[in-house]
């Protein structure tokens, strides 16, 4: 099994915006990833980080036959990406759609809600990397 903890965030909101995420394969690392991404809204960065972790995995084949779990603690992304809450946001609508488009294209991929304190490793990530810090240093 794979798991994907995502996190997406800006200092300012809008700000700098960054995001990070952390893939393992059962149960162990394989993978960590940060970048910044420019001035934007944390919500544009959260989708932002659900995009290029799902890019990664299908670039890696890593979602390509077996269940992968992708953890967001962010309640709008998951919500509106599972069709519970409905992308309002002219700014968004394009992300989901990208993010959607590529959810269609994996296999077996699930999005779960998760609360903050169960995603220390995404938002390190994304701190570390806005803070112009090294974000691999503790592997």
């Amino acid at each position: 099994m794979i798991e994907v903890y995502i996190d997406g965030g800006s200092r300012g909101n809008p700000g700098d915006g960054a995001v990070g995420y952390v893939v393992l394969k059962d149960g162990d690392e394989a993978y960590r990833y940060g970048e910044k991404i420019g001035r934007c809204t944390n919500n544009v960065a959260e989708y932002s980080a659900l995009i290029g972790a799902l890019e990664y995995l299908k670039k890696t084949a890593s979602g390509g036959g077996e269940p992968v779990i992708v953890y967001s603690d962010s309640e709008l992304l998951i919500m509106q990406m599972t069709g519970r809450y409905r992308v309002k946001s002219g700014m968004l609508k394009p992300l989901h759609g990208r993010a959607a488009k590529l959810l269609e294209e994996m296999k077996d991929v699930r999005l779960v809600h998760i609360g903050r304190v169960k995603n220390k490793t995404a938002d390190w990530i994304v701190n570390r990397v806005l803070d112009g810090r090294e974000y691999k240093t503790d592997l």
